[in-house]
């Protein structure tokens, strides 16, 4: 048999191998209780051919709250929390960098509580969207290559930065070594091998930050940035001159990503939960998507997992079915996982699939663009008849080609009772910009 348990080992949290049925119930709890608490991961248990097929005396599920040898969170150190917000009293030009763990850690009340007392701009990572309102007042934007202007390039300009929740990951940084070096580093995590690991710390902050928010916030004084936080947003108006307002108010025929996802915003409010694939249409939903409340933005954070909206979609809705899923995924993505229509069928889930069609591999077709002189290599995409695949399943559709079709055709899969697909052509050769290229630091984003 192949040995699962070392295969596993680097992409887990835990696993364990039962060979004897009699283990299943603890390994169950376990397995529930380190999962879910502390930073929360994924876990595998190996059930053996012997043990299914074996007969025991089951006497009930124990839950598991404790194991000796497992600490799922750190120990506060109130010394940290005291320089951290000694430096953060004594800044001009403060940053929040926020990510997933702020939602992972239910702190969303106690994040806000923070940065308002602070009066710090915010910017939030790709996983940390929905922990803030989009139209906060101090949120100024999400960071990372395909991010708002203001928030990379004041990256490199404020004097403390203090990352709450967040990985400090390659997406986010850029260039390390010109990364952030005249800022003080103030790093809050769950789990120290994060502080320290990219980006060099100035004062760590360990422990769920549910805890550590409010300790910090007790001790900091009240502040107001208000010149500082109008740099942003200068900054934020020659972003809406140059990319913008093009990509929302498109002047051409052909129909952009953006303008979709702004029918999207005014059809819903803000108020849907937005599940995406990976490529640009994830870039441009991230971008444009207005999410009023947490855990609304489903995204992937890493791998390329082309295919991930439409299972995460499904997963949404059993876990809000009360909740307006939508799924905006691309031509490429949705055929790495279109099988789970079948799911959909089997089981009416009510999600809504908006595919942004460009008949490319839009992302890597953008790089080819941009640094190999258009020399386009495999991502050409032929496309099935989405609708009529759709239809197979008995899953109503429609194909939407010209603007003036478009809001009606969002309204109709929205208001529509079942699971709907629509599919909307895009421009074929459009970019997602801002951008920051590879090899570049975070204040050489490029706007065009």
């Amino acid at each position: 048999e192949t040995d699962v348990i070392n295969i596993t080992t680097p992409i887990t949290k835990w696993n364990y191998q039962v060979t004897d049925a009699s283990e299943i119930p603890e390994a169950i709890a376990r397995a529930f209780h380190i999962a879910s608490t502390g930073r929360p991961g994924p876990v595998l248990i190996d059930i053996t051919k012997n043990a299914q097929l074996q007969l025991f005396d089951y006497m009930g599920y124990k839950k598991c709250s404790h194991i000796r040898s497992y600490r799922p969170e750190p120990e506060i150190r109130k010394e940290y929390i005291e320089k951290a917000a000694a430096l953060i009293n004594q800044a001009q030009k403060p940053l929040v960098l926020f990510g997933q763990g702020v939602i992972l850690g239910k702190a969303e009340t106690e994040f806000r509580a923070f940065i308002e007392k602070a009066g710090i701009p915010s910017a939030a990572t790709l996983l940390g969207l929905s922990a803030l309102p989009s139209d906060h007042e101090l949120h100024v934007g999400m960071l990372g290559m395909h991010g708002n202007y203001a928030p990379n390039v004041m990256t490199n300009e404020c004097d403390v930065l203090i990352a709450v929740g967040m990985r400090f990951d390659d997406r986010v940084t850029g260039r390390l070594d010109q990364y952030a070096k005249q800022a003080k580093i103030i790093h809050l995590d769950i789990d120290p091998a994060e502080i320290d690991k990219n980006v060099k710390t100035t004062v760590p902050v360990w422990g769920n930050c549910k805890k550590t928010l409010p300790m910090l916030t007790e001790l900091i004084q009240p502040g107001n940035h208000g010149g500082w936080l109008q740099q942003f947003r200068e900054l934020e108006k020659e972003e809406v001159k140059e990319v913008i307002h093009n990509e929302l108010n498109p002047s051409g025929e052909v129909m952009t990503m953006g303008e979709v996802i702004k029918v999207l915003n005014e059809l819903t409010n803000g108020d849907a939960i937005i599940t995406t694939d990976v490529g640009q249409h994830q870039m441009v939903a991230s971008r444009y998507a207005k999410f009023n409340h947490s855990k609304s933005s489903v995204t992937s954070g890493g791998l390329g997992t082309m295919g991930f909206g439409l299972p995460a979609a499904i997963g949404a809705w059993y876990g809000a079915p009360e909740k307006t899923v939508v799924a905006i995924v691309g031509d490429g993505g949705f055929q790495m996982t279109l099988q789970e229509l079948g799911t959909i069928m089997q089981f009416g889930a009510k999600v809504k699939i908006i595919i942004l069609n460009n008949e490319f591999l839009g992302m890597v077709r953008q790089w080819q663009q941009l640094f190999n002189e258009r020399r386009y290599s495999f991502v050409d995409i032929t496309s099935p008849d989405f609708v009529a695949l759709a239809k197979a399943y008995h899953i109503d559709g429609q194909k939407v080609s010209e603007r003036k079709d478009l809001k009606e055709a969002l309204k109709t899969a929205l208001d529509h009772e079942g699971a709907y697909l629509l599919e909307v052509m895009v421009g074929k050769e459009n970019n997602v910009f801002p951008m920051v290229t590879q090899g570049s630091s975070v204040s050489d984003i490029r706007l065009k």
